[in-house]
């Protein structure tokens, strides 16, 4: 059987997250298709033939589907779950959204944010805030799960060649409506895609935040922060890293001013190099950090960025 991949999109451009669960479909095997649901997201459907691994792309082109509500691309995927053994899509705010109700129209279990094929009906998942992984065997006919992007690498964008075929739309149940939606925009790299320098509760406040944006840009990457920081209102939501925010790997991430309270470290814990600055050198995050700088932080930070200078950066 076949394994059908959700794509992430804004119906310009494909997502990376979609990279990472084609090669999440790869381990399962048999032939992966990747279903794009959007509005004039044609080119969304070419970039994802060309990703290597992917066999078929669907595109269905609609209205119904512009801002990918849960309604309308449940009922969609449901009446193409029945030719596929298993369907699959990135961990993000918008699967997160779609998956759980396509599995109860198909009447089966989801499988939340796996991070390891074991088997075709066997997976890996974390529980407990990451603390334990779960081992979880599914006899259901149709696999229903979403992917923890951060756990697999990410499919090459080139080299593939797939048939793109168009597929007519569900319909639109008109049980939902869009209404609006207010975005950050901001020219630096999202958090899921580059290195990231994140602050607590220690900035303070958000008056302070940009000595991290100049940070930031200096080496190319993403501002975060902890839960803290955004509950007090120092940064907007999206910032968030954690477990009930963004789920990040980077090659370094760089934590300030935060104490690594659990839900954040499940976040984050899988970056590739942890550095942490915080005046408090029993804070939990320096169990997790590769480098780990006991200072106050309006002090190492601004001499930080001095060091960068010198070196031209």
């Amino acid at each position: 059987m076949s394994v059908l991949v959700i794509s992430e999109h804004d119906n310009a451009e494909l997502k990376e997250a979609t990279l990472n669960v084609v090669t999440t479909a790869k381990a399962l095997g048999g032939d992966i298709h990747v279903l794009v649901a959007g509005a004039d997201c044609a080119g969304v459907g070419e970039a994802a033939a060309k990703v290597d691994g992917v066999a078929k792309v669907l595109v269905a082109d609609d209205a119904a589907y512009e801002y990918a509500l849960a309604e309308p691309m449940a009922d969609l995927i449901k009446g193409l779950a029945g030719d596929y053994s298993a369907v699959l899509a990135p961990a993000t705010t918008s699967a997160k959204n779609i998956m759980p109700r396509v599995a109860a129209l198909l009447d089966v279990a989801q499988i939340s944010e796996i991070t390891e094929v074991v088997s075709e009906d066997t997976f890996v998942r974390p529980i407990y805030a990451g603390n334990a992984m779960a081992t979880v065997q599914s006899s259901d006919a149709i696999k229903i799960m979403t992917v923890r992007g951060t756990a697999f690498e990410k499919a090459a964008p080139e080299g593939g060649s797939a048939v793109v075929e168009s597929i007519a739309a569900a319909g639109d149940p008109g049980i939902s409506s869009f209404v609006g939606r207010e975005l950050s925009k901001s020219e630096r790299p999202e958090l899921t895609s580059a290195s990231v320098i994140s602050g607590g509760r220690g900035m303070q406040s958000g008056d302070n935040f940009p000595m991290l944006e100049r940070i930031a840009d200096k080496l190319g990457a993403a501002v975060g922060a902890s839960r803290a920081a955004v509950d007090a209102g120092f940064v907007p939501n999206d910032y968030q890293v954690g477990q009930t925010g963004k789920i990040v790997a980077p090659d370094l991430y760089v934590a300030v001013g935060i104490s690594g309270a659990i839900q954040h470290l499940a976040g984050m814990k899988d970056s590739k190099v942890i550095v942490a600055i915080n005046k408090d050198e029993e804070a939990p995050i320096f169990q997790v950090a590769d480098f780990g700088l006991v200072a106050d932080l309006f002090k190492a930070v601004p001499e930080l960025e001095e060091e960068l200078a010198k070196i031209g950066l």
